[in-house]
């Protein structure tokens, strides 16, 4: 519990510097660019990308940082392209998710097994539980009814996003984007 504790300070302190501001704001305009090559299924089941971006935020500076990101990436791309009412719980969601993707990944060794692990809660929690629950409460379908579809979304796309964002994550390291961004600041 104090190793966590200590993770949520370091990434409170990321805050501090121009670097992490400067790199959060480049992957927020990664994120929402990727966000509009997303596949709509249906209105309850859309597939995206940002995702890479929000991992990569948590990843390199923290929880703290991943769920500023989160919620300001998700406001942004509201304003941007309303799709839908606008509604608090997606926001809470968008910040529920780096959260646990920076207490995970920062600063420990990365591999596949920690990332699909990370990966595995944030389907779970908050995009399956959290994300349906929204969802019913906001179009007033039944939870358990939109839970079949979504489930099975998280089902499929779990293994294939853990797998992309582990050989993008591994690309980035051999061409040092790590290093640089975590270079003295």
């Amino acid at each position: 519990m104090k190793q966590m504790k200590q993770q949520f300070v370091d990434s409170w302190h990321e805050l501090r510097h121009l670097k992490t501001v400067v790199v959060t704001a480049m992957l927020i305009a990664v994120g929402i660019i990727l966000g509009y090559f997303s596949i709509t299924v249906t209105p309850y089941l859309r597939i995206g990308f940002s995702f890479i971006a929000n991992e990569l935020t948590a990843l390199l500076f923290g929880p703290v940082v991943g769920g500023v990101m989160g919620g300001i990436a998700d406001i942004i791309k509201y304003l941007i392209k309303p799709d839908g009412p606008y509604f608090f719980g997606f926001t809470l969601s968008a910040i529920l998710g780096p959260v646990i993707y920076g207490i995970i990944l920062y600063k420990k060794p990365l591999s596949f097994p920690r990332i699909f692990i990370a990966k595995v809660l944030v389907a779970v929690f908050v995009n399956l539980l959290l994300g349906t629950y929204w969802l019913s409460m906001l179009y007033g379908k039944g939870f358990l009814a939109l839970l079949p579809a979504r489930a099975l979304k998280q089902v499929c796309s779990v293994p294939v996003e853990a797998a992309l964002f582990y050989i993008i994550v591994k690309t980035l390291g051999k061409a040092h984007f790590f290093s640089e961004v975590r270079a003295k600041r």
